[in-house]
């Protein structure tokens, strides 16, 4: 059986002809790109093609990548638009209060008074700490800041978050 696999980002275009490739990144982790790591790329037939990062650096936003062997435009024009993936076994360790997105994303949120406001279906992470976006069953989606005024308790396990409410927040 394959070991799950976990997206930590997209590879979005090519950049210049040496080879890079231009990476949108869904991981909070900086050092998930740094030389000597090993990324997945899914490729559209469901297969895996296990990728050395040999040179990384950041420009606009974007995480440029440079693949062991793979020197030349040609070599990597066929990545555009794939899903980069690492193995369970490459995941960090987390500290206490730490979340991976696929722990978070799908869990149920309630409220500490026992009322369900709905499902976490993204995560955003602008600044300071993540927004969960709870989709609900019926409205517009709710902003959640992850902090500890609000966020009170996260199952994993059981796919249940408690928050309690802050003013304004269901507006």
């Amino acid at each position: 059986m394959m070991e799950n696999m976990y997206n930590v980002g997209k590879i979005v275009n090519t950049q210049g002809i040496k080879g890079d490739v231009k990476v949108v990144r869904i991981t909070d982790f900086e050092d998930r790109f740094n030389v000597g790591n090993t990324v997945y790329a899914v490729m559209n037939d469901g297969t895996h093609v296990g990728l050395e990062i040999d040179r990384h650096r950041i420009h606009k936003g974007f995480d440029i990548l440079h693949f062991s062997g793979y020197d030349n435009i040609n070599d990597v024009e066929h990545f555009k638009g794939v899903q980069l993936t690492i193995k369970e076994t490459q995941l960090t360790e987390l500290e206490d209060g730490e979340y991976y997105y696929h722990d978070i994303i799908g869990c149920d949120v309630w409220t500490t008074e026992q009322e369900k406001l709905g499902t976490v279906k993204e995560i955003l992470s602008p600044g300071a700490n993540d927004v969960w976006v709870v989709k609900r069953e019926k409205g517009k989606d709710v902003l959640i800041p992850y902090i500890a005024d609000v966020v009170k308790v996260v199952d994993v396990p059981n796919k249940r978050i408690s928050i309690d409410v802050m003013e304004g927040m269901l507006d």
